[in-house]
């Protein structure tokens, strides 16, 4: 992914379940390829290229010592996306927020519609 944005290597990366998988156990503990493999219904080698996206997106480093290769999540990378997400989940929220004021404006204009009416 020459001349791509970190942003957008970062999102690719989150595209894949068995990537989001990888990270979920990693933020529970660092791991080894191995202990990755176990619970996934694919290959050691698959995995070792599935670390091989996370790593280049910056999501995990990864440590070796002797015949140990451990995998750790790095998690500066999830908030840089966290936050880019959230600038539109403020407009959404701001969205609903005047949805709300509609209805409400409308139901008070007329008594025939039910307060709890289900969308």
């Amino acid at each position: 992914m020459a001349g791509t944005d970190q942003l957008s290597v970062v999102f690719s990366a989150l595209a894949d379940p068995t990537r989001r998988a990888i990270l979920v156990e990693l933020a529970e503990h660092d791991a080894t390829v191995t202990d990755l493999t176990a619970p996934l219904s694919i290959s050691m080698p698959a995995v070792s290229r599935h670390l091989k996206v996370l790593e280049h997106a910056a999501l995990i480093s990864r440590t070796r010592s002797g015949k140990w290769r451990g995998s750790r999540l790095e998690a500066a990378p999830l908030r840089e996306a966290a936050d880019w997400i959230d600038r539109y989940r403020r407009f959404w929220d701001s969205s609903l927020t005047r949805l709300d004021a509609h209805l409400a404006a409308v139901q008070a204009n007329d008594p025939d519609v039910p307060d709890n009416q289900e969308l």
